[in-house]
């Protein structure tokens, strides 16, 4: 997927989810899942929730990657938009999509 292509398929995510995207926050930082699991991106950087330091596509307020091979839905796409300062919704693959949240309080 090309960057240029991110914001495309953020703003369908979140035409299709039905929130307004975030307009002054970064997705960058720590999120965490509620079963524990956690990612951290920084930039086009992100430590998946398998621990994998991969590459992905980076826009302000979206983030798309492929999951790793060694990771459960290898090959699968991950898409990440974020909803506000706190809260991110992320689509794995076309049937799951789930909320997390930041796992730090930023000020």
């Amino acid at each position: 997927m090309r960057p240029s292509h991110i914001l495309t398929l953020a703003s369908l995510f979140v035409v299709a989810s039905g929130v307004a995207p975030a307009l002054a926050d970064r997705i960058d930082g720590n999120w965490c899942a509620g079963d524990g699991r956690t990612l951290t991106i920084n930039g086009p950087r992100i430590v998946t929730p398998g621990g994998a330091d991969i590459s992905g596509d980076y826009d302000r307020h979206a983030f798309a990657y492929t999951v790793p091979a060694n990771e459960p839905g290898s090959g699968g796409k991950v898409l990440m938009v974020l909803v506000n300062e706190d809260t991110v919704r992320i689509a794995f693959g076309a049937a799951t999509e789930e909320v997390w949240h930041r796992c730090d309080v930023v000020s």
